[in-house]
């Protein structure tokens, strides 16, 4: 049985810095190009039409496929680092999806869209860094309108250590693996989540688990 670890805060401002952000955009790319970004999965939970919203985006390659997987659809984005969004800005603008997309700076907390805007919210990888992962949810369900779906999915703090270990060294580039390892002990379990949602307007999520993740989706 493996002895799960209490979890250590990462970071609730994001990755800044020049450094940082393209180091994770080309992480990010990495992932786009082996097929790794959860695009795909969010699409085939029926996420496919409308205004959606992403959080997190950091580099936007996520929802940029999304955008280009889908038709007839556009994309805002809350993003808590002033310098990733001029990465995905400029990603925006190579994908040539600058009028289908807008990146505006700030938190899950506090998403700073009207009530019942959207059609659809996902993210990928961002729920860690939330403070208050309660807020967010009920933020969440705040912004969708009724019969809008959400999917959120992030890596699981407790995965067995070997996968750990296979992530760390496939991780590219090498500068990205220490902040890969601090993501997972600042991850949550299955667990937790459920315990989170059932105090939110979200307790009837479906939340399952993979060998690295956890995924929550459903429709308000």
């Amino acid at each position: 049985m493996i002895k799960i670890k209490p979890r250590i805060i990462e970071t609730d401002e994001g990755i800044q810095g020049d450094f940082n952000v393209t180091i994770y955009d080309k992480m990010q790319r990495h992932l786009r190009d082996k097929g790794w970004i959860e695009t795909n999965r969010i699409i085939a939970f029926g996420i496919n039409s409308g205004l959606a919203l992403e959080i997190g985006p950091g580099p936007g390659y996520l929802g940029l496929e999304w955008l280009k997987k889908t038709t007839n659809t556009n994309l805002k984005c809350v993003e808590i680092s002033s310098d990733m969004i001029k990465i995905a800005e400029k990603n925006a603008k190579g994908y040539n999806f600058i009028d289908r997309v807008e990146y505006k700076e700030g938190k899950a907390e506090v998403i700073p869209f009207s009530d019942n805007m959207f059609d659809a919210v996902f993210t990928n990888g961002s729920l860690h860094e939330w403070p208050d992962p309660m807020k967010a949810f009920n933020e969440i369900h705040r912004v969708l309108k009724r019969g809008g779906k959400f999917f959120i999915s992030d890596l699981r703090r407790d995965m067995n250590p070997f996968m750990a270990f296979f992530l760390k060294i496939n991780a590219k580039p090498k500068e990205i693996r220490p902040g890969l390892i601090s993501s997972i002990n600042a991850a949550y379990t299955k667990e937790e989540i459920v315990v989170i949602l059932s105090k939110t307007p979200l307790k009837d999520a479906i939340v399952s688990k993979d060998m690295i993740g956890i995924e929550i989706k459903g429709i308000k």
